[in-house]
């Protein structure tokens, strides 16, 4: 019994360090779209209940959490970004008992779940716009309102333009003034310079940490604060269309200083929360799409009083497409590695529900598996949007079946420039009808891919080949290991265009090699130049669909041949012998234990 005891020891010596990261800290989110993950009642539109059948799916991947894009009350004006109730469920998506059985079943399965915060603006219809257009008492400085430029009798304060397109004012009759609306006119913007509003915010944040959630995503950061004055934006001569976007130089409404302060003191809640409660952690994900010197103050500040755990880095999205090369990937991700302040921890962002799929953005299915090999053995956080772990591209949606409000505000012709539908249609389960989403005879809110009876996820993990569900547990199953855990990180353009990767952790003797040819030709690469001790041979441990290697062969380290878009990752023989002794130790403990049993 003791020879059993001290194997099971020294076996748990090998896979296991003394200190400890928070859950967080090494975490692979998986982001839901709700109205597209699982239909369980039949309308076409997904819920709650249909998540909650799919939770063993995501733990079966090795996700540790999952995030919820709005799943409030709403007109619907933004699919949920239009909030009339911060404190309930939309009925379309189930109600707050579901809710809570969500959150139950999620916890017995040891997954955490992040809910959207959309902090920046309301609906229209909320109560609190009702009483502010009213001047009710206590709610007249709820939003931001403005009465019409001097010596006019209608005409907007000034020229500022909404992220979509027109005008950000529109006038209230009842009131006789206008409101500021950074979106959809039908999300008018919350008034964060009174401090009434703070705190019934933060009293939303406080109403969904006590139904048990892990962290909060929040929207729309940058657009918190406007500059007191109201002063025109000068023009950026981007555009000669005064009412896009790009016309003005966003200087007076986008990452004011006080956005930041804010987030400090979301942060602050939350870790208060966790003290008065003896919680875990709670979360704080923020979405900025703002300049990296921007996103680095979200962290921490020169006081060392925290921010968001997670800014989200949309690097990978913003600046890399099908056009770039193993050098813009080098660039891009170091760019982000240089801004993490000690202390804290990367993130890593592929897509969304707002920017087209991975696949479709990145050349084809080709780029699918080597942007998962490389995003998933990168040190920190990953996120992943839904599909991306099958190779889900965008679909085509006609102007007819155009759902998205930011599209329908365009034109048939314009249309296709501003639509978020196509990576936003119905999850694909199965081949059977309707992808296994909803109903056999039920019309989904958006159309499937045509191709769905081939990409899905039961199709891939039944195939007797290779597939991207496939590799992509693989690169799951590695990211729990304590070299890519806690081991060092370096990068390095091999060849012409082949992006490696060298992890690598002593205490464990193991290192490994990610390998991905960004390009159109075959290379040979020598990964030696990685590091002049990595053995003679390394073993194939997650090869690409694509690849003609096979799992556990070896090959020469300073001789590997990659075809076009291959992408490898390999390990040292020190893993390979250690996985053998690892069985043959499993098998002497079950005998030991056998004969114990006998005895």
């Amino acid at each position: 019994m003791a020879l059993y005891y001290w194997l099971a020891l020294l076996l748990l010596g090998w896979s296991t360090v003394t200190a400890q990261k928070d859950w967080w800290e090494s975490a692979s989110f998986y982001q839901i779209y709700p109205r597209s993950f699982q239909d369980s009642n039949g309308d076409g539109i997904g819920d709650l209940n249909g998540i909650k059948s799919r939770l063993p799916y995501l733990k079966s991947l090795g996700m540790t959490a999952f995030w919820l894009s709005p799943i409030y009350p709403s007109p619907m004006a933004d699919f949920g970004y239009d909030i009339s109730n911060f404190m309930d469920i939309h009925p379309s998506f189930g109600t707050l008992a579901d809710f809570k059985q969500l959150v139950e079943e999620a916890k017995k399965l040891q997954l955490r779940i992040i809910l959207d915060f959309v902090p920046n603006h309301s609906s229209d219809e909320h109560e609190w716009f009702k009483k502010s257009v009213q001047r009710v008492s206590g709610y007249e400085d709820y939003y931001v309102w403005q009465d019409p430029k001097p010596g006019t009798e209608r005409d907007p304060p000034n020229n500022w333009v909404a992220a979509w397109y027109g005008s950000a004012w529109e006038w209230n009759d009842e009131r006789k003034q206008f409101y500021l609306h950074q979106f959809h006119k039908k999300q008018p913007d919350l008034n964060y310079r009174n401090p009434v509003v703070v705190q019934a915010m933060k009293d939303v944040l406080r109403f969904w940490l006590d139904q048990g959630v892990d962290g909060f995503r929040i929207d729309a950061v940058p657009w918190l604060f406007e500059t007191v004055g109201f002063p025109d934006e000068p023009v950026s001569g981007h555009s000669t269309d005064p009412l896009s976007q790009n016309y003005l130089t966003h200087i007076y409404t986008l990452d004011q200083p006080e956005t930041v302060d804010m987030v400090y003191q979301w942060r602050e809640l939350m870790d208060q929360y966790k003290q008065e409660h003896n919680t875990t952690t709670k979360v704080l994900m923020t979405e900025a799409w703002s300049s990296l010197d921007v996103v680095k103050t979200y962290f921490n500040d020169s006081n060392n009083r925290q921010g968001s755990q997670m800014p989200f880095n949309f690097q990978l999205i913003m600046r890399l497409d099908q056009n770039s090369k193993a050098s813009d990937f080098q660039t891009v991700i170091n760019s982000w590695l240089d801004i993490i302040p000690p202390g804290h921890t990367p993130n890593w962002v592929l897509g969304n529900h707002d920017k087209r799929r991975v696949s479709s953005r990145m050349g084809g299915d080709h780029m699918v598996d080597i942007m998962a090999m490389i995003e998933l053995t990168l040190p920190g956080i990953t996120v992943t949007y839904q599909g991306e772990e099958i190779g889900m591209h965008d679909v085509d949606i006609s102007w007819t079946d155009t759902q998205d409000p930011a599209a329908c505000q365009l034109t048939e012709e314009t249309y296709q420039e501003g639509t978020r539908d196509p990576a936003r249609t119905p999850f694909q389960w199965d081949s059977t009808a309707n992808a296994g989403f909803t109903n056999a005879s039920v019309k989904p809110w958006l159309p499937l891919a045509t191709d769905y009876p081939l990409v899905n996820v039961k199709t891939q993990q039944e195939s007797a080949q290779n597939s991207h569900i496939k590799v992509f547990k693989e690169l799951m199953n590695l990211r729990g290991t304590n070299t890519l855990i806690w081991g060092s990180f370096k990068s390095l353009v091999l060849g012409e265009n082949v992006y490696a990767i060298l992890r690598s952790f002593p205490n464990d003797k193991r290192t490994y090699v990610v390998l991905a040819n960004i390009g159109s030709k075959s290379e040979i690469i020598d990964a030696t130049k990685l590091d002049n001790n990595l053995p003679n041979e390394l073993v194939f441990r997650v090869v690409s669909v694509s690849s003609n290697h096979i799992t556990g062969e070896s090959v020469a380290t300073n001789n590997i041949l990659l075809q076009p878009y291959e992408a490898v990752v390999l390990a040292n023989h020190a893993i390979r012998l250690a996985q053998q002794l690892y069985v043959l130790i499993g098998a002497f403990c079950m005998l030991v234990g056998v004969q114990l049993f006998k005895a």
